[in-house]
This record gives C-alpha cells, structure tokens and sequence, in this order.
C-alpha cells in the first residue's frame, strides 16, 4: 500500500465518523432555502405586477402583497400606529417625502427589485447578489417596524435567510451559478 491510498483510507474513516453531513448535502439544504427565499420575492414582485392578491387552493388560502397594499403599510408604519409612526429618526421623512411622495417611481422600483431578486435566487444567478439586494429591502422594513414593538421575530425570519444566501455560494447547487463557475473558474468569487 502506498502512502497516498493509506491516507486515502484514513481520511475515509476520518469523515466517516464525522457528525456533519456530507457537503452535497448542506448544498442541496443551501439550494432549497434559495429557491424557497426567491419563490417568495418572486411571487410577491408578480402579485405586484400583475395586481393579484389571493391564492385558494381547496382549503389552503393565503394571500400576497399588492402595490396598493405595500403604499398602505408604507404609511401606516410611518403615520399610524395611533398616530405616532415610526420613531426612528429621519425614517417619516424618507417615507413620506421620498418614497411616498414619488411612489409612481417606488413602485416600479420596489416591483422590479422583487421580481429581480426573485428570478436571481430561483435560477441560482449572481446568488450572493441578489440576496444582498433582497437583504437591503427586508433590513429597510425591519428599520420601520423597529419601533413597533411587533413580535421580535416578525421581521428576522425574512432577513436572516438573506444574510446567509448573500454570504454562501448557494446558487452553485441547482443554480447557473455552477455552470459559470465551471466555465470560468475566476468568477469563484462573490457574486458567484
């Protein structure tokens, strides 16, 4: 036996008693949480495009959120709650004077950031990219609710997935991330 196949053997035992799944697996785990994450965005950008709000399927009702309904929560958490809006310095401003006040322009660009991040995650293309930009909408409504005083996880659970989708190259497992990355080994780096 050569030394090459003895440590060929033992770095087989090795993993073998390792308590960590293989890493195919942790990429196809990596790769649902995308594509669920993007079916989301994806959805929510149509359901905004194409005005449509519920889904029934026999029992099963749910619903999306509507342009119509984004302006509403827009000024509710800024204006409402009681009157108060939002306590976070400099945010009612934004809101009302910017976005609000421009939301011809909001609304196309809110729409296109989560039919973009949609498509990016569900194809596995620019993954960390996408995520990132997702990210930055979902921390800009976190900032909103902050003063809220919301369930402390109404808002972490749509952001954290983010935070890890932009950090790990998830789109190389069932995504053209991988095909890029075979094709040109220099984009093995962020966004890909």
């Amino acid at each position: 036996m050569s030394a090459g196949e003895g440590m060929s053997t033992s770095s087989t035992q090795a993993s073998s008693r390792s308590p960590l799944p293989d890493a195919a697996i942790l990429a196809k785990g990596m790769a649902a949480l995308r594509i669920f994450v993007g079916l989301i965005a994806l959805l929510n950008g149509l359901a905004k495009l194409l005005n449509f709000r519920d889904i029934e399927i026999g029992v099963f009702k749910a619903n999306l959120i509507t342009l119509a309904e984004t302006r509403q929560i827009l000024e509710f958490e800024a204006n409402g709650r009681g009157g108060t809006g939002t306590e976070v310095p400099g945010l009612k401003t934004l809101v009302n004077d910017v976005i609000l006040a421009n939301y011809s322009i909001a609304e196309v660009l809110i729409t296109a950031t989560e039919l973009g991040v949609g498509v990016a995650l569900v194809l596995g293309i620019a993954t960390r990219a996408g995520a990132l930009v997702g990210l930055g909408q979902h921390l800009f409504l976190a900032l909103l609710y902050a003063s809220s005083n919301r369930w402390l996880f109404e808002q972490p659970h749509e952001w954290v997935p983010l935070v890890i989708l932009a950090l790990v190259p998830a789109g190389r497992m069932w995504g053209l991330d991988a095909r890029l990355v075979q094709r040109r080994p220099a984009l093995r780096r962020w966004p890909f």
